[in-house]
């Protein structure tokens, strides 16, 4: 794929991440008759959620048809070697969305041979648009991103990501290593955002033991073209099996690995 291919793609996904997050927005219209059923605990999935996707399924395949796909709620086409895959979370962040709040964005990222090459991830009910990728700065709404200026876990604010999937045997002490060392953590219900929030300097970092990939995967390509670190997120199967996440400038990353060990 050469770099005319990736970039058309890209601004294909910027176009299309915000025609989606409309489409989404427009459900909450009349929020109190939107269907909405549970997948497990403190895992929800609303009408919006599938029809968002489908309309993202259904664009990136009458423009891109050689290209795979691994979507939250429709799941995944077949991917064969070399081949490109669009990673789609249609709503990140769907307590959120169906409860009111403004914390929920759609996110679309694209990777190729175990490699993230970009992401764009959009808020509706804030007005933001992140985006970037390799060999494209990241942004927000256009602009240039602002790494954070802390270089410790005392010197600002880190996102902290939580699931049902991680048992709380697992979770409270990694917590609890975090609290002692002097951080302050943040939780919004959408890790994608969270991400994001760290790549536009607002967050110090990100940590969550467990995370699936089309919550994080556009959002890791922003934080990495901010010229933050992350961890090798699609090792071991990341992509279809999810994996740990840990973010942010090289001290605070190294420091948050070692809360999430115990080092």
């Amino acid at each position: 794929m050469t770099d005319i291919d990736i970039r058309s793609r890209y601004d294909f996904a910027v176009a299309l991440v915000r025609e989606a997050g409309e489409h989404a927005k427009d459900f909450l219209r009349d929020r109190a008759a939107l269907e909405v059923k549970s997948k497990g605990p403190q895992d929800l999935a609303s009408a919006a959620d599938l029809s968002t996707e489908l309309l993202i399924r259904s664009r990136l395949g009458e423009r891109f048809p050689e290209d795979g796909f691994l979507g939250e709620e429709t799941g995944a086409t077949d991917f064969a070697p070399g081949q490109g895959i669009w990673v789609v979370d249609p709503i990140d962040g769907t307590q959120p969305f169906v409860s009111g709040l403004p914390s929920w964005c759609v996110s679309i990222g694209f990777v190729q041979d175990g490699e993230i090459l970009f992401g764009a991830v959009y808020a509706p009910a804030l007005g933001e648009l992140f985006a970037g990728g390799v060999g494209i700065p990241a942004t927000l709404n256009g602009a240039p991103v602002e790494r954070h200026p802390g270089q410790s876990i005392r010197e600002g604010i880190t996102g902290f990501g939580y699931s049902p999937r991680i048992s709380a045997d697992q979770f409270l002490p990694m917590f609890s290593r975090f609290i002692e060392r002097g951080g302050m953590y943040f939780r919004d219900g959408s890790g994608a955002l969270m991400l994001c929030n760290v790549a536009a300097g607002r967050l110090l970092g990100y940590v969550e033991a467990h995370i699936n990939s089309w919550d994080c995967v556009a959002a890791l390509a922003i934080i990495r073209a901010a010229g933050l670190e992350t961890n090798d997120f699609l090792a071991n199967d990341g992509l279809r099996k999810g994996n740990w996440i840990v973010v942010g400038s090289p001290k605070v990353r190294a420091e948050l690995e070692a809360v999430r060990t115990g080092s």
